[in-house]
């Protein structure tokens, strides 16, 4: 029998929000058909370590959050394999701060594509962007993931909309959102104020991450 070659992929789904066009965004190379951002896994590196350098040789960011998403694995999801070779794809997801993000220039060039208008994708990677995508509104529903794509001092609004972009106008009115965060108690109002176009000034807040400890993981927390 011959032995079955395994070849293991390191593929991320790098998400960022444009919150002034109100749109999710997904980070692509722009190949025919295009895909996610990946590199094969380096004997050298550890899973974690190689998604760090997929995301460091297409962007360069300072604030992100990544986490280890799902190994796909199922047989055919991959052009290269063979009865005798399979192509395994360790995907990450992470969150980006848009403003802040540069995207650097390589062979493969990368793009940003609204999530709602994603063209083709190369295999199964339109499957892993939605995985990656139930995995982002999850994650916003119990963690403070929000806080670490945001400038350290933020109104309330910036970062209403930055949920609303990403679960849907529908998910709570502001009313609601805004008084169950600040009864919560982790939002530190700073007492400066400032002007977002012809509005009223808002108050800027910092997220006090100690206050946050006793609500880590519990379900519910933000909607």
């Amino acid at each position: 029998m011959t032995p079955l070659q395994i070849t293991v992929d390191v593929v991320t789904v790098i998400f960022s929000v444009d919150t002034e066009a109100q749109r999710l965004l997904v980070l692509l190379c722009m190949d025919e058909p295009a895909r996610l951002p990946g590199m094969p896994l380096s004997g050298e590196l550890t899973l974690a370590e190689q998604a760090y350098q997929v995301l460091a040789t297409k962007v360069q960011v300072e604030h992100l959050y990544l986490e280890q998403l799902y190994t796909f694995g199922g047989p055919g999801r991959d052009a290269r394999e063979s009865p005798t070779h399979r192509c395994l794809c360790v995907a990450y997801f992470a969150l980006v701060q848009y403003q802040e993000t540069v995207l650097l220039p390589g062979p493969e060039p990368v793009q940003w594509v609204p999530f709602a208008e994603l063209p083709p994708l190369a295999g199964d990677h339109a499957e892993i962007v939605r995985y990656g995508y139930q995995r982002l509104r999850n994650k916003l529903e119990y963690s403070p993931i929000a806080f670490q794509v945001l400038p350290e001092l933020f109104t309330l609004g910036e970062l209403y909309q930055l949920y609303t972009t990403i679960l849907g106008d529908n998910f709570s009115d502001y009313s609601n959102f805004r008084a169950r965060l600040l009864k919560l108690g982790f939002l530190q109002d700073t007492g400066q104020k400032v002007c977002r176009g012809a509005g009223r000034p808002a108050s800027l807040y910092r997220f006090d991450r100690q206050a946050f400890l006793p609500y880590k993981d519990k379900p519910m927390v933000f909607i």
